[in-house]
């Protein structure tokens, strides 16, 4: 690449996001580093539509990195459920705790501490020392690669270690030394707006008279998608059980999977018997079983068909340790905990009501 393919690159970026590009959104008002940071890492895999409403919310109640520090995981959890991703949130909260530890609450500056923090990545941290500090670093998320691969012809599917060194290289030849976080947002903007996945305008591009995709026609098969794989199929029995009070029993999943950490309904192997789970675990028999429906939760590599079975008590069961991982709550304790949105489905379906009908199969788009 010359310096003069460098040069009208940033320079075709940056007038294209002084006209056309995002300079209004929430983390955009006072970016500081941690503002940025919480936007960048609930952007991983979630659109900015979705975004913005659980950032508002979020630094509401945590406008500082020493406010996220010192909350206890239910309330973050709490905040952050139904937005998926849940390690995203793990990690925020771990990070906040380090940073108030080993950093006297003071977010880090550099690119080298910043990098040492879980969740952080080198794309990642380049952004937030970029757009708070219009540091000279270059950022590689999903919709950068987009743009760079089609501009540059790049074969292969980023995710294979050789195509992302190689992507790797030309944000870092391309980043300018002036006004870095203003063409790093131009970026991002570019391939959100403009390079989208499908069907993008390239007819508005400001790189469109040098891209190689689209001289060549390629703009659908650049970047090359992942290897496609069918997704597996996995199946659970979820217990809605119901004490003589109303309360409902709780489980808190273990850290790590999905949902690691949320508070959900108690799960069994499909073809067991709730009442042998009952007996076993809470000391009583089950006055009545029913199954009250079916729902299908799609995460990114598996499919999760969800069977329902809805078990009334007429017995109160022994005292449930909270060190045992489980709880009786009513609806205003489940409103403060951090719930899975499918099992947050189920409950609100139930508690308007509607458990004799059939909970309809609903896909949902969540990770670990």
């Amino acid at each position: 690449m010359t310096a003069d393919t460098s040069e009208w690159f940033s320079e075709a970026v940056l007038g294209w996001f002084d006209r056309h590009g995002r300079k209004d959104l929430p983390w955009q008002r006072d970016p500081s580093p941690y503002r940025v940071w919480v936007s960048e890492i609930m952007l991983q895999q979630t659109q900015v539509a979705v975004v913005i409403p659980y950032f508002e919310r979020f630094l509401a109640q945590f406008p500082t990195v020493a406010d996220l520090a010192e909350t206890s995981e239910d309330r973050l959890m709490a905040i952050w459920s139904g937005l998926g991703y849940y390690a995203r949130a793990r990690n925020l909260h771990r990070a906040a705790g380090l940073i108030r530890d080993l950093h006297g609450g003071v977010f880090p500056t550099a690119i080298e501490p910043l990098l040492a923090l879980p969740g952080i990545g080198r794309s990642t941290a380049g952004a937030v020392l970029s757009l708070a500090l219009d540091q000279p670093h270059p950022i590689l998320d999903g919709n950068v690669k987009r743009v760079l691969a089609r501009a540059f012809g790049v074969e292969g599917w980023p995710g294979q270690a050789p195509v992302l060194a190689r992507l790797w290289t030309l944000a870092e030849r391309l980043t300018p030394e002036n006004r870095v976080g203003a063409y790093n947002q131009g970026m991002m903007d570019l391939g959100a707006t403009l390079c989208t996945r499908r069907a993008p305008a390239c007819a508005r591009c400001p790189l469109s008279e040098r891209c190689v995709a689209r001289r060549s026609g390629r703009q659908a098969e650049l970047p090359t998608p992942r290897p496609r794989r069918s997704p597996a199929e996995r199946e659970t029995l979820m217990l809605l059980l119901v004490d003589p009070t109303g309360d409902i029993l709780l489980e808190r999943r273990p850290k790590s999977g999905i949902w690691g950490g949320l508070w959900s309904l108690p799960e069994i192997a499909p073809g067991a018997d709730p009442r042998d789970w009952c007996l076993a675990g809470l000391g009583v028999v089950p006055a009545r079983v029913e199954m009250i429906g079916a729902r299908r939760h799609s995460f990114s590599h598996f499919n999760l068909d969800i069977r329902i079975a809805l078990v009334q008590l007429d017995t109160m069961p022994g005292q449930v340790a909270d060190d045992a991982g489980r709880r009786w709550l009513n609806r205003a304790d489940l409103d403060a905990l951090g719930l899975p949105a499918p099992v947050k489905d189920i409950l609100d379906r139930f508690q308007a009501g509607r458990a004799q009908s059939p909970v309809r199969a609903q896909p949902h788009g969540d990770v670990s």
